[in-house]
């Protein structure tokens, strides 16, 4: 990381040591150099964007379109405008995790349309670019196509006046993230929410996704364990009974939950707690003591919150998710408020 060039505009892109064996090394070396045109052009749709908040994890399966999805349901709740961008270009779930499967982008005068989920919430993926009978095919693109279509989202798409740009980016620290960083950075980005789950596995990835928040000056909003342990209301446990002589099992939900009912009702507004992974290293919550970032909290592990994401629902809806919702809602409050003492602060520096 330390050898690699700071973007393909420069002189060396390309042509230096550390380029040797990159698929994108041609591609580098002979693009045109000197500014980025297209950020001019960036900077001016951007100008209608109040705030901009990256959702990005190294690891890759730890939950960050779910959180994104619901990030971008819970702003749209507080009555701000709201834009969810997905440049996930190889896995975009975020159509799926909305309820949006079979939209398709209209272009005006102004450009690009997103899809709206609500008044006040737009959607922008390459998701909406492919045809349903291909949606089962694999985007096989290389570096310089994929960054050409997320500059192609900041340029054309019209939003309009907006509150929040939600980015929701794929995992790693390469081609997309650094695109997306190296766009914006003119614009002003609020800062990054980092997603991971408790294991070690998941956290030894996190923290370079720390460092590359860090190194190319992007502010850490704060880390978000997702997965945080598995937890269900009592009722909506599925209990098994044995059968050792054959190894088979039994369904006695509905006999154990009337034994409950009758003997003990008091336990029908237990939760049932479970640690899915091994978070006896600490967790998130001491990596964040030790890289001096802050930590935002646990959300569990919710077959609720699962189901939402499913069948494209906010998880702040109809009370079902009875367990994710409220850790959810806590972390965005945060988010919020942390996003509002600096808005606060920075103006009262230019008034100084």
């Amino acid at each position: 990381m330390e050898n690699a060039n700071e973007s393909p505009e420069s002189e060396t892109a390309g042509k230096s040591d550390s380029c040797a064996g990159c698929p994108n090394q041609e591609a580098c070396s002979t693009a045109p150099k000197g500014p980025d045109p297209d950020l001019v052009a960036i900077a001016e749709r951007m100008a209608t964007v109040k705030h901009k908040i990256l959702v990005c994890s190294c690891k890759g399966g730890v939950g960050k379109s779910t959180f994104s999805t619901q990030l971008s349901f819970a702003l749209a709740g507080m009555v701000h405008q709201v834009g969810l961008m997905d440049i996930d270009i190889c896995g975009p779930s975020i159509p799926t995790m909305l309820g949006l499967q079979g939209h398709e982008i209209y272009q005006s005068n102004l450009g690009w349309s997103p899809v709206y989920v609500e008044d006040n919430l737009a959607v922008m993926s390459i998701g909406f670019m492919v045809h349903p009978s291909e949606s089962d095919e694999p985007a096989i693109w290389r570096g310089p196509r994929k960054n050409g279509l997320i500059k192609q989202f900041l340029k054309d798409v019209y939003w309009g006046e907006i509150d929040f740009l939600v980015v929701d980016s794929p995992p790693g620290t390469s081609d997309e993230n650094i695109t997306i960083v190296q766009s914006l950075a003119h614009t002003g980005i609020d800062g990054a929410i980092i997603v991971t789950t408790p294991q070690e596995i998941s956290l030894i990835d996190v923290r370079k996704g720390v460092n590359f928040c860090k190194k190319i000056g992007v502010p850490v909003l704060g880390v978000v364990e997702n997965m945080s342990g598995l937890s269900q209301p009592l009722t909506d446990i599925k209990f098994m009974k044995l059968v050792t002589e054959t190894g088979s099992s039994i369904d006695v939900t509905q006999d154990m939950i009337s034994c409950i009912r009758d003997n003990a009702p008091e336990l029908l507004n237990v939760v049932a707690c479970s640690q899915v992974f091994d978070s006896s290293g600490g967790g998130a919550e001491r990596m964040c003591q030790e890289m001096g970032v802050p930590f935002l909290g646990k959300v569990p592990l919710d077959p609720q919150l699962c189901r939402a994401a499913e069948q494209g629902k906010s998880c702040f809806e109809d009370n079902k998710c009875s367990v994710s919702a409220p850790a959810l809602k806590s972390i965005i409050e945060k988010v919020v408020a942390s996003i509002k003492m600096k808005e606060d602060v920075l103006g009262g520096e230019e008034e100084d």
